[in-house]
């Protein structure tokens, strides 16, 4: 090649740069290891991490909890890890399957009768549902529960800014942390949707039910959050309460904290919607001969047909992340995950009735949690829980000050089946001990 070109060696091709700039020495790197060696310095290496080795309660969307080996090992898989848009289904029906089968979990977990291929995430499922629901009732008002996750909020303010979509908050409780009876007394006959996250952002569970009929009274949808979804392994399905619409992040189902994602958001709702649905529907079909198959169904509500119709930008779906969750709920399975929601629920009652005892300490909201809940501390949130983290390796939570300047003193405790008793009983002496 270097005679085909003019030149004697390879070091000509670099003759350009000038000789004060070129490196003049070997490169200072290490000498090649074996395998056993790099694996040796990988393992010390990771000692070095302390942030690994740290007690954690920190929730407010984001959970720990446990993921079963093979759901890692499924997804690695070439044929899923490097899989794209299943458009021929011909030569993607594994995906399909994975997909479909996806769809029919979501359906089973809300009480729903349809589910789409999933959504980015959890924040955007909720705005894509506010969106939906405008499309349905053909109303702009829409009153959303000051109780949702301050940042699910923001993102739904930022879809709908531009979609004359008139967003009212009704504002919580301050002595039960729900919202559902401000909800219920806002609704009128203009109202497109009632929003309600459950449990809320303060670990509050609403009252679906009650919610769900006064927002049909006027002719609204009522439309359900969730950002634990583990939640539905326990609480009553928001479908069977009621609900339009069901959005959640789908995080908590085998897929790791990953500092904030790629995520799965899930969506569901009513048979009667299905073609208001946004992102991609699999459906099932049967060839000339009768054999089952699958093929992404009703897809004019897609981009790529008809784009000034489409009823959203949403071009894609978080397939992986979704064979994900798909992996670990057939893993665990309807009694794996309720065992899950009972641990979670079980450790956070031991946990909240534990710190109300110690002096200086109390829980604000007297609603029914399921996994999180609020504290208010004897000093301000943010140096109680950076004297946590710095003298106890103990990540305590989140400071609500964060979202709320109101509550310098509270923070959002988040326990999961991870959190081991001798972990709650450090957490309950560094509390007391601060």
């Amino acid at each position: 090649m270097l005679k085909a070109i003019g030149l004697g060696s390879a070091e000509e091709l670099f003759d350009s740069i000038p000789q004060d700039l070129l490196l003049q020495r070997p490169l200072n790197t290490p000498a090649a290891l074996s395998e056993i060696e790099l694996l040796d310095q990988f393992e010390q290496m990771g000692a070095r991490n302390s942030g690994a080795r740290r007690i954690s309660f920190m929730g407010g969307g984001a959970y720990s909890h446990y993921i079963p080996t093979i759901v890692d090992h499924i997804i690695s898989r070439s044929e899923f890890f490097t899989a794209y848009t299943p458009y021929q289904p011909e030569i993607s029906q594994g995906t399909l399957q994975t997909i479909f089968e996806f769809q029919t979990l979501v359906c089973q977990l809300t009480g729903m009768e349809v589910a789409n291929a999933s959504m980015y995430d959890g924040s955007t499922a909720m705005a894509e549902a506010v969106l939906m629901a405008e499309r349905v009732t053909k109303r702009s008002k829409v009153i959303a529960s000051s109780a949702a996750h301050p940042q699910y909020l923001e993102v739904v303010r930022t879809y709908v800014q531009h979609a004359g979509i008139h967003l009212e908050l009704a504002q919580f409780d301050e002595q039960t942390g729900q919202s559902w009876q401000s909800l219920a007394e806002a609704i009128d006959d203009s109202t497109a949707a009632l929003v309600v996250q459950s449990p809320n952002f303060f670990g509050r569970i609403e009252d679906l039910a009650a919610l769900a009929d006064a927002a049909h009274a006027k002719g609204a949808l009522l439309v359900v959050a969730i950002t634990e979804a583990m939640s539905l392994g326990l609480l009553k399905s928001p479908g069977a309460c009621g609900a339009d619409i069901v959005v959640a992040e789908g995080q908590s189902f085998g897929v790791p904290l990953s500092f904030g994602g790629p995520y799965v958001g899930l969506f569901a709702t009513r048979e009667k919607y299905a073609r208001q649905i946004p992102g991609r529907l699999v459906g099932e079909a049967y060839d000339k001969k009768g054999r089952r198959g699958f093929v992404l169904t009703l897809a004019t509500r897609e981009q790529h047909i008809r784009r000034e119709k489409a009823t959203s930008n949403i071009c894609t779906n978080e397939g992986l992340i979704a064979l994900a969750a798909t992996v670990y709920l057939e893993t665990m399975g309807r009694r794996g995950v309720q065992e899950a929601a009972r641990q979670c629920a079980q450790k956070a009652a031991y946990t909240a009735r534990a710190i109300s005892g110690l002096k200086g300490y109390s829980l604000p909201f007297s609603g029914p949690f399921f996994n999180e809940f609020v504290v208010r501390g004897p000093m301000k949130a943010v140096e109680l829980l950076a004297r946590l983290g710095k003298e106890k390796g103990i990540d305590g939570g989140i400071a609500l000050e964060r979202f709320m300047s109101d509550r310098p003193n509270d923070f959002l405790v988040c326990v999961t089946e991870t959190n081991s008793r001798a972990q709650i009983d450090a957490l309950i002496e560094a509390l007391e001990t601060i």
